[in-house]
């Protein structure tokens, strides 16, 4: 496998038409939205345009993203961009972070020093992990992508290729959202090659194709039925436009830099264990880093295709071995998070070695509650490094 560093360098070019397009954003007409119940707030989308025009250093947070180690290369024609951080201990082991969406791989930049290198952040050297942290395909640095069909569970074989080409025939795999079906693919399929998974969030690998659980399956935790329900009912509508027609909206906000911020930010807003308040949990910067990793790689389409791709080629299992998730599976349940399965499910599921109720954060663990999940992660990983 063939592998470049990589550096982001994003031309002066499209930094200059980005804030053209903010200088003459067109408005909508709002009311009655103070609670965003009809969608992003227009006050708050304004606010957080005008820090865009006049206080958001994008080559600063370019630097930040430089300072980590990062290369390209090419799976089956799929361009793959990828952090690559060696672990500083005596026995690191190879540890995958995956993303979902509306993250970027950058959603994992408060986890990966700590785990690398646990003596540097007030840690055990023995706890160090080599981590890598693979953009999904179509998601910012890996583009341009141009093949068809590409889901979570063929993006599991690829990371299997990557791991292999990097030297790491057996591996780590942790994940929320995609990154969490993306793992768990891996501890179904090639469950010999996982030294574990680690999930902070679960779904059955069918979630696009099968039947939501029933009620008898969440045991005395019913009080998750409504929780789940409101998911379904008030917030997928996002999903079902992106699993049908995602080109028709990515010519919509490939277009509109404002857009694209209203569309991703009503996500955080949403997901996240903010309170209604997303700046309670993100920066403006932070927000607004990862709107211009969608719009400067010009990857929102591609993205987008991700839903379409899982949905028109659904999971089939590889096997019909007991539990679906053979490899050891540590699980960290975030009571805010967007789906929380109930753990009745969760140990039928898995081969479940650990369970942990975490005490607060929502869907996007990783920049919310960074120190929380290092320290699940660590614990989760310590017995099986033997």
């Amino acid at each position: 496998m063939h592998l470049e560093p990589f550096q982001v360098a994003i031309p002066q070019a499209d930094l200059d038409d980005l804030r053209a397009r903010l200088d003459h954003a067109r408005w909508s007409p709002e009311f009655a939205n103070d609670d965003w119940r009809y969608g992003t707030r227009g006050d708050t989308l304004r606010e957080l345009v005008a820090h865009w025009r006049s206080g958001f250093d994008w080559r600063a947070q370019e630097r930040a993203i430089n300072a980590v180690a990062q290369f390209r290369t090419s799976i089956g024609g799929i361009p793959i961009h990828f952090v690559h951080v060696r672990g500083t201990g005596p026995r690191p082991i190879p540890l995958l972070l995956g993303h979902g969406w509306p993250w970027t791989f950058w959603d994992l930049k408060k986890v990966i020093g700590p785990l690398a290198d646990p003596a540097a952040h007030g840690g055990d050297p023995g706890d160090a992990f080599d981590v890598v942290v693979p953009s999904l395909p179509g998601y910012a640095f890996s583009n341009p992508l141009t093949v068809p069909g590409i889901n979570f569970w063929r993006t599991a074989d690829l990371w299997v290729e990557l791991m292999e080409g990097l030297g790491y025939p057996r591996f780590a795999a942790q994940g929320g959202d995609w990154g969490a079906l993306v793992a768990a693919q891996l501890g179904h399929k090639h469950a010999d090659r996982l030294i574990g998974v680690h999930l902070h969030f679960c779904a059955p690998l069918t979630t696009f194709a099968g039947r939501p659980l029933d009620a008898s399956e969440y045991g005395d935790e019913t009080h998750l039925i409504e929780h789940n329900a409101r998911f379904q009912r008030d917030e997928r509508g996002y999903g079902s436009i992106q699993s049908t027609r995602p080109q028709t909206l990515a010519h919509a906000l490939e277009d509109s830099p404002v857009g694209l911020c209203a569309w991703l930010v009503e996500k955080r807003r949403s997901w996240s264990d903010c309170g209604g308040d997303v700046e309670r949990v993100f920066t403006r910067d932070e927000l607004l880093t990862t709107v211009c990793l969608y719009w400067l790689t010009r990857s929102f389409g591609s993205s987008a295709r991700f839903y379409y791709e899982t949905a028109h080629h659904p999971w089939q299992p590889s096997h019909d071995r007991q539990p679906v998730v053979e490899a050891p599976t540590g699980v960290a349940r975030f009571p805010r998070d967007v789906l929380v399965m109930p753990r009745r499910w969760i140990e039928r599921y898995y081969n479940l070695r650990r369970y942990t109720e975490m005490p607060r954060g929502g869907h996007f663990a990783p920049m919310e509650e960074p120190a929380l999940l290092v320290d699940e992660l660590r614990s989760f990983f310590r017995p099986l490094r033997g």
